[in-house]
């Protein structure tokens, strides 16, 4: 019987398997003047190689999600980073663009989709009690990434090219996350979840039955747009900060800062989440999002950046976590990595619209004036959809047949 302390290392191991997972991949936006320049290729051909990632993020998610369900969120994890690694190690070694949109895109995307959803299903398994505080910290593990990582990656390329820069992380991703993948268990409760669903007397709902229903749906959607709104901004943070006149490391810093107001973001709603309700606050950030994304398209200097990075990463990276809440509090656990996995699909989707679409704006324009414009409009979007969620009732009775 594993102790239920077991379950706050289950919280670390998330949180630095999510820093290193997310930092590695969101590298490509303090490598992409460098790549361009060194190869060039086109600015919109480099960010591509990010919206093919969230693609097959999208793609990976579900399978991997029921993977988990599966056979656990250990082997899945493992597994995941150890493909993590040695795609990025091989992306460094690319020589044309389409073969760096498959390893960096393809192969990276798909493999951080096996840290996102059974990361989440198993931390939301362990916890009845601080549910949304503990998806939150792990969620703030991920937000570390900008602080850490990305620094990480414009130091190292500002005395290595981005082809030795990019080694060096992938090297540094084998050494941190498999180790950390051996960390995890499945949650105790799992294994009363499928006693109980193997004797009748379980949840009342098939996988079909959940993915069908009309809350899974929209949480599909708002997830969706929700992404839609922040990834541009995201991504096209540095390089929007330099067509500035802001210096590269500078400008990377607004990321970082970005990354620290984020982690007290996530902490925050987590906190907020579990006193009036993860529905509730979901819907106020929500809004708040979308305001926070327009309000990039009225700065030009440095400290005006870091004030809209500030309240950006806020409020962005504390809505995301709310997202497992929301499905752990509505559908059984036993089927968590699926339905998590789901919603990680239609995110990653949404994420994969910002890079290419900040690219071709740029580029046709040499502005990213409107890229916050339309964040703007996606962001109340997801605001709308999530007004009409209706969660299950406590005690609802069975489900007609699928």
């Amino acid at each position: 019987m594993i102790s239920s302390h077991y379950r706050w290392v289950i919280v670390a191991a998330g949180g630095l398997l999510g820093c290193i997972a997310i930092g590695a991949m969101f590298s490509l936006p303090v490598f992409l003047q460098p790549i361009s320049r060194d190869t060039g290729w086109s600015v919109t051909g480099v960010s591509s190689a990010m919206t093919v990632g969230f693609i097959a993020m999208a793609l990976a998610s579900m399978i991997w999600g029921a993977a988990s369900d599966r056979w656990g969120p250990r082997l899945v994890v493992v597994t995941g980073s150890a493909l993590l690694a040695a795609s990025l190690a091989l992306a460094s070694r690319a020589t044309s663009l389409i073969e760096f949109q498959i390893l960096f895109g393809l192969i990276v995307g798909g493999a951080c989709a096996a840290i996102f959803a059974p990361m989440m299903a198993c931390v939301t398994g362990w916890f009845d009690t601080h549910r949304s505080l503990a998806v939150s910290l792990v969620s703030a593990g991920m937000g570390m990434a900008p602080m850490t990582m990305s620094p990480l990656a414009g130091w190292l390329v500002s005395i290595f090219d981005w082809r030795t820069s990019l080694l060096i992380i992938a090297a540094l991703a084998a050494a941190i996350m498999i180790p950390a993948a051996l960390l995890l268990r499945s949650p105790p409760a799992l294994e009363e979840s499928h006693a109980a669903a193997s004797s009748g007397e379980g949840p009342d709902m098939s996988l079909e039955q959940a993915l069908r229903s009309p809350q899974f749906i929209i949480l599909l959607l708002t997830n969706f747009f929700c992404c839609a709104t922040h990834s541009g901004p995201i991504f096209h943070t540095v390089s929007y900060a330099m067509s500035c006149g802001i210096p590269m490391l500078a400008a990377v810093s607004i990321y970082s800062v970005e990354g620290l107001a984020g982690m007290g973001g996530r902490v925050a709603f987590g906190i907020l989440g579990d006193r009036y309700g993860a529905k509730r606050i979901l819907v106020a950030g929500l809004l708040l999002q979308a305001f926070g994304a327009l309000a990039y398209f009225f700065v030009r200097d440095l400290g005006a950046f870091y004030a809209v990075a500030a309240l950006f990463g806020f409020i962005y990276a504390g809505v995301m976590p709310l997202y497992a809440v929301i499905a752990r509090e509505n559908f059984p656990l036993r089927m968590m990595g699926t339905v998590i996995g789901g919603t990680a699909m239609a995110g990653s989707l949404g994420m994969a619209i910002g890079p290419l679409a900040g690219g071709l704006i740029y580029d046709a324009f040499d502005s990213y004036g409107w890229l916050y414009i339309g964040a703007w409009g996606i962001g109340i979007g997801a605001f709308l959809i999530a007004m009409t969620f209706k969660p299950f009732p406590k005690d609802r009775p069975a489900l007609a047949p699928a």
